[in-house]
C-alpha cells in the first residue's frame, strides 16, 4: 500500500514540474543549509545558509509565479505552507 502511495505522489509531482503549477519547496541542503527547490526538480532554485532568507525568497517566487511555498523542517517534513495562488 506505501509503494502505491508514493507511485501516486510521485507521478502528481511530475505532472506538475517544469508548469506554472509547480510549488517551491524550502527543504534543509546538505552543503549550504537551506535550498528552495521548485517541485519535481533535483536542482534547487537557490541555496542560502539561513531557513529564513529560504522562506523571504521563495514567498516572492511564489507571489511572482501564483503558486505555493511548501516550508519544510530540518527533518524534511512539512512544516507550513503558504498559498499565492491567485
Amino acid at each position: 500500500m506505501a509503494d502505491n502511495n508514493n507511485n501516486n505522489r510521485n507521478e502528481y509531482f511530475e505532472e506538475r514540474a517544469g508548469t506554472e503549477d509547480a510549488r517551491f519547496h524550502v527543504v534543509p541542503h546538505k552543503e549550504e543549509g537551506w535550498a528552495i527547490k521548485r517541485e519535481g526538480e533535483d536542482d534547487p532554485e537557490l541555496t542560502t545558509e539561513s531557513k529564513d532568507k529560504a522562506i523571504e525568497e521563495a514567498k516572492k517566487m511564489a507571489k511572482d509565479t501564483s503558486t505555493m511555498v511548501i516550508i519544510h523542517n530540518d527533518d524534511g517534513q512539512i512544516e507550513d505552507q503558504l498559498n499565492y495562488k491567485e
